[in-house]
């Protein structure tokens, strides 16, 4: 009776023995298989590097015990950090004038950075995704066309000089040729490097328009020098139509969108065919009047200046009579400050009829800087730490720097469309606020010389920037909604915003 419960333990054991050998064996078995198919399996695209810990990211950010990292800033695919240097003493700010950048990439090789020369002034602004596929092909043949037709030229104008009787010294023509071809190839340089103004044609388009026939005026006022120092005919020709020729690339290249603004329907085409007629037939009559009172023989300097007076005249008058629908940085100015001391967005023809059109679009006029560098908006971190907080919940940061006087609007990698809208509204009521304040200031202003007394201070600068947020999160949408009723197209392309993204924010 003994013997058979032993027995039968014994075999239990064995049997359980022999099980766990051979689990042992298939998982050892199996361990091997997914080791060997994760050796040979190849990298996954999809598979993301383990995340630091944030304590140990901040420690990877000192360029030494004494730099922080404030922020990260992004340009065309290009990095930045900035860095500033505690104050010490267990202090959470930092020492002014502190702020220092590191670029986290290597320069780029001369060759690339020709070819991004080249590109800047060749092709627009997001090539290829800016532009359909055919605009390649077209671009191709159009160059090559103006190759053969330069070539011919040369022969042309050589042929035509000779045909007059410049000269029966065969080689006068020749000479007198070369200098007027490098007059018009300094004038094809001058249009080139202008032609990379690019999108400022598109929403400075009144300011361009206007500057191109001012320089169109001083070309001819050059060209009429020549005749008193003819031994300085090459270098003053050449001066003159480079000017002519920027004021023909003004012309050229606004024209389609002022005719666009005239169009209603698919009719651009019509509007563009007899506009050009007009002004064809326009200076043929004049040609025609100009020969009639050259057989007086008048004074050529009182002609050219009441001539002259009179294309001005006639160039502002026909700037000025443009109404166009979108908003530009100067018409959005315009439309907010209406709006924040009337309550009311202008119409279409108040807030064209408010713009200037004598600010140079090349000059830094504008109190508003749209999408600017970081270490241009900020010259001290604890600025930027005192206000980050406000903007916490939005995709840019609003800032005033007193230094230079002007309103900065950074922008975020998130920001969208409607972002930089808001921004810009948000610049300009911080601007209006500013200038409020300093408003309330004018007998102090009087009595002290220095200018620096009415920039407001750090405290004063913060509680601004509260206000303004305050006044944008109550009359932005209001302000929207009335622009669109007047008519305007709300569109943040006209506005034209820089390229610089913060990334990477850190607190």
């Amino acid at each position: 009776m003994k013997l058979k419960p032993s027995s039968t333990s014994t075999s239990q054991t064995l049997t359980n023995a022999a099980a766990s050998s051979q689990d042992a064996r298939l998982l050892v078995r199996e361990t091997l298989r997914i080791s060997a198919n994760l050796a040979s399996a190849p990298p996954s695209e999809k598979t993301l590097p383990p995340l630091p810990q944030p304590e140990v990211s901040l420690q990877q950010q000192f360029v030494d015990s004494s730099l922080r990292l404030i922020c990260s800033e992004e340009i065309d695919g290009r990095r930045w950090n900035y860095f500033a240097e505690d104050g010490g003493g267990g202090s959470v700010k930092f020492k002014k004038g502190s702020i220092r950048s590191v670029s986290l990439q290597s320069p780029k090789a001369p060759v690339d950075e020709l070819v991004s020369f080249v590109r800047s002034y060749v092709v627009p602004e997001g090539f290829p995704d800016s532009v359909i596929p055919s605009y390649v092909p077209y671009m191709t043949w159009r160059a090559l066309k103006h190759f053969f037709g330069g070539a011919m030229s040369v022969f042309t104008t050589q042929t035509l000089l000779n045909s007059v009787g410049v000269s029966r010294n065969r080689s006068t023509p020749g000479a007198v040729a070369i200098n007027w071809i490098l007059k018009d190839g300094a004038g094809r340089v001058g249009k080139m490097l202008y032609s990379r103004q690019g999108k400022k044609f598109d929403y400075d388009l009144k300011q361009l328009r206007f500057a191109g026939d001012l320089l169109m005026e001083l070309g001819a006022a050059v060209e009429l020098a020549t005749a008193a120092v003819p031994h300085l005919f090459l270098p003053l020709a050449c001066a003159a139509n480079v000017a002519k020729n920027v004021g023909a690339v003004t012309s050229t290249s606004t024209r389609t969108p002022i005719y666009k603004a005239f169009a209603r329907g698919e009719n651009i085409g019509d509007v563009t065919a007899k506009g050009e007629c007009v002004g064809n037939i326009a200076d043929l009559l004049g040609t025609g009047f100009s020969i009639m009172v050259a057989k007086r023989n008048p004074s050529l300097v009182t002609t050219f200046a009441l001539l002259s007076c009179g294309y001005v005249f006639s160039s502002y008058q026909e700037v000025k009579s443009v109404v166009l629908h979108t908003l530009n940085r100067a018409r959005f100015t315009v439309a907010v400050d209406s709006f924040l001391k009337t309550g009311r967005v202008p119409t279409l023809q108040e807030g064209n009829a408010m713009e200037s059109v004598f600010n140079l679009p090349w000059s830094n006029h504008s109190p508003i800087v749209l999408g600017s560098r970081f270490k241009d908006a900020f010259q001290d971190a604890n600025s930027y730490l005192a206000i980050e907080p406000v903007f916490e919940r939005e995709r840019y940061v609003i800032t005033y720097n007193p230094s230079k006087g002007n309103i900065y609007a950074l922008f975020k990698d998130q920001a969208k469309p409607d972002d930089i809208l808001k921004a810009t509204f948000h610049a300009n009521v911080l601007l209006h606020i500013i200038r409020s304040s300093n408003g309330n200031w004018s007998s102090r202003k009087e009595n002290d010389s220095d200018p620096s007394v009415l920039l407001p201070s750090s405290t004063n600068l913060e509680a601004h920037i509260a206000d303004s947020y305050k006044m944008v999160s109550a009359l932005y949408a209001p302000f929207m909604s009335k622009a669109k009723e007047q008519g305007w197209v709300m569109s943040e392309s006209h506005l034209n915003p820089g390229r610089a993204r913060l990334c990477g924010l850190t607190k």
